[in-house]
C-alpha cells in the first residue's frame, strides 16, 4: 500500500533536456496517479482548503468525484467556481493557498490539489467536455476590459447568470498575461490557454481584439453610446518598472515584460517566426519573483548562461518554491543578497557588464521582510551582454486618464472595493492587477469573481 503521508510524485522532463526546449516541464498525473492521490484526501467536514482558495472551489467534492473516477462530475464541480481550471492547476501558488491549509499536510504532505485540478481540466478538454451555458439571457449588457484572468473570470461568471458580455482586448490575441507573460514551458498556449478561452466563449461571451479602451473607444462611450449597463476593468498591470541606475539606457537592457511578450505571445523562440529578441550569451535578470524566474528560464532556453540577481536571501524570494527549484535544476545561477548599482556599456553602446554591491538583511520593512542594507566596499562586477529588469509592473494610466470620475491612488491603481469591485464611478467595477498592482493569476480571478457578484447585485436593483 502506498504511503498516505507522501504525495504521489509527479512526472517531469529531465532538467538537462528541458533546459534546451520550450515543451511543458511538468507532465501532470495520469488517470491512475490522480485516483491514487485523491484517496489521500480526508474529506474534512470543515475544509480549510476551500478557505484558502480565492475562488472558493468545492475542493472536497471534486476530489471525491475523482476518487470515484467520475471525472465529468469533478469538472462540473470545479466549473461552478472557476473559469480557468487548466490554468490554475498549473500556475497557482497552491502551496500558500489551498494546499497550505490542507489538514493532511500537518503530518505529511498536503494533498496535491493543484495537480488534481489540472488532471480534471485536461481530461475534460481531451474528452470534449465544456462548462454549461445559461438557458437564456436576461437582456442586460456588460463590457469587460481585458481578457486576462480577471476579465475572463468576471465574463464567465456573468455569462452563467444570463448577461450579454463582450470582452475588449487591446492585443491581437485573447488571454492577457496568460499568453504574453507566462512561458510555454509552464503554460502551453495552444493546448491549454486557447481551449480555456474557448470555454468562456462557449458560455456566450464575445471577445473583440485590437480594441484599446481609452484610444479606440473610451470607457464613458461604452456606457453612454454603446448601450452597456456596466463595465468591468480587468486591464492588468503592464507598465514595467526600472531601477533608475546609471547605464540603464544601454542597448541590451529590457524589461521582463517586453522580453517575455516577444517570446511568448510573438513566438520569438520559434525559428518559423521573425520576431526579434535579444539573445544574450550571458544574461543577468534582476528580481526574485515568478516573472524573474520565467525570464531567466526563457533566456537559458535561448542559449544563455543566466544569472538571477536579487537583493534579499533565498528565504525571502517571492517566487514559488517550485519555480526556484526548477530554475536551479536547469542551471540558473543565483546571486543572492546582491543589488545592481551600475550597468556598463561598450564603445557601441551595448551592455558589457553590471556592477553589484553585496547586501545584508536588517530590520523588517513595511512588507514584513527584513530590509536589505548595502555592505560598503563590497562592489563587484558580473560580465554580461544583456540585463533584464523583472522588478514588477504598474497599471497603464490610459483608462484612468480618459475616464471621468474614476479614482486612482498614488500608485496609479484604480481604487475599488475588495468585496464588490465597485469603483468611484457608478456602474464601473475593477479588479485584478489594475487595482492591486502585479499579483497572481488566482488573486486576479478572485477579484473578477467578486466583481461579477457585485455587478449582478447592482444590475438586479436597476
Amino acid at each position: 500500500m502506498a504511503d498516505v503521508l507522501k504525495k504521489v510524485p509527479v512526472r517531469e522532463q529531465d532538467p538537462k533536456v528541458r533546459a534546451t526546449n520550450f515543451e511543458e516541464v511538468c507532465y501532470g498525473y495520469n488517470r491512475e496517479e490522480a485516483v491514487e492521490e485523491s484517496q489521500r484526501c480526508l474529506g474534512c467536514k470543515k475544509p480549510k482548503c476551500v478557505e484558502g482558495c480565492p475562488v472558493s472551489i468545492n475542493i472536497p467534492a471534486f476530489i471525491e468525484a475523482v476518487k470515484e473516477e467520475k471525472f465529468e462530475e469533478a469538472f462540473k464541480v470545479i466549473s461552478e467556481s472557476s473559469s480557468l481550471p487548466a490554468v490554475c492547476g498549473r500556475v497557482c501558488p497552491q502551496e500558500s493557498q489551498c494546499e497550505g491549509k490542507c489538514i493532511r499536510g500537518i503530518k505529511g504532505d498536503p494533498v496535491s490539489i493543484g495537480k488534481l485540478e489540472r488532471f480534471v481540466a485536461d481530461w475534460a478538454r481531451e474528452n470534449g467536455i465544456k462548462p454549461e451555458a445559461p438557458a437564456e439571457k436576461n437582456g442586460k449588457k456588460v463590457a469587460v476590459i481585458g481578457s486576462g484572468p480577471a476579465g475572463l473570470t468576471c465574463a464567465g461568471d456573468l455569462a452563467k447568470l444570463g448577461y450579454d458580455v463582450t470582452i475588449f482586448e487591446a492585443l491581437h490575441k485573447a488571454g492577457g498575461v496568460l499568453v504574453y507573460g507566462i512561458p510555454e514551458f509552464r503554460l502551453p498556449k495552444d493546448r491549454v490557454v486557447g481551449p480555456e478561452v474557448e470555454n468562456v466563449k462557449s458560455l456566450g461571451v464575445k471577445i473583440e481584439t485590437d480594441v484599446i479602451i481609452g484610444k479606440t473607444v473610451k470607457l464613458d462611450e461604452l456606457l453612454e453610446d454603446e448601450g452597456f449597463d456596466a463595465v468591468f476593468i480587468g486591464s492588468g498591470a503592464g507598465l514595467p518598472k526600472f531601477m533608475g541606475i546609471p547605464g540603464e539606457q544601454a542597448n541590451g537592457v529590457c524589461s521582463a515584460n517586453e522580453f517575455l511578450t516577444r517570446n511568448n505571445l510573438m513566438k520569438a523562440f520559434d525559428e518559423n517566426y521573425d520576431t526579434p529578441i535579444v539573445r544574450g550569451k550571458k544574461v543577468v535578470v534582476v528580481g526574485g519573483g515568478n516573472v524573474a524566474m520565467d525570464a531567466a528560464r526563457t533566456a537559458l532556453r535561448l542559449g544563455a548562461e543566466t544569472h538571477i540577481v536579487y537583493r534579499r536571501s533565498e528565504e525571502e524570494l517571492p517566487a514559488r518554491v517550485e519555480e526556484v527549484h526548477h530554475a536551479k535544476e536547469e542551471g540558473i545561477i543565483f546571486n543572492l543578497l546582491t543589488n545592481p548599482v551600475e550597468i556598463h556599456e561598450d564603445e557601441n553602446g551595448w551592455v558589457s557588464g553590471i556592477t553589484c554591491i553585496r547586501m545584508e538583511l536588517g530590520e523588517p520593512d513595511a512588507s514584513g521582510r527584513r530590509r536589505p542594507v548595502e555592505i560598503p566596499g563590497s562592489e563587484f562586477r558580473i560580465d554580461c551582454d544583456t540585463v533584464i529588469m523583472a522588478l514588477g509592473t504598474s497599471p497603464n494610466p490610459l483608462i484612468s486618464s480618459t475616464t471621468k470620475g474614476l479614482e486612482i491612488n498614488r500608485r496609479k491603481c484604480i481604487v475599488a472595493s475588495e468585496d464588490t469591485g465597485a469603483t468611484s464611478k457608478e456602474g464601473v467595477y475593477a479588479g485584478g492587477d489594475a487595482v492591486t498592482g502585479a499579483a497572481t493569476v488566482i488573486l486576479a480571478m478572485g477579484a473578477g469573481k467578486a466583481a461579477a457578484k457585485g455587478i449582478h447585485e447592482y444590475l438586479s436593483q436597476k
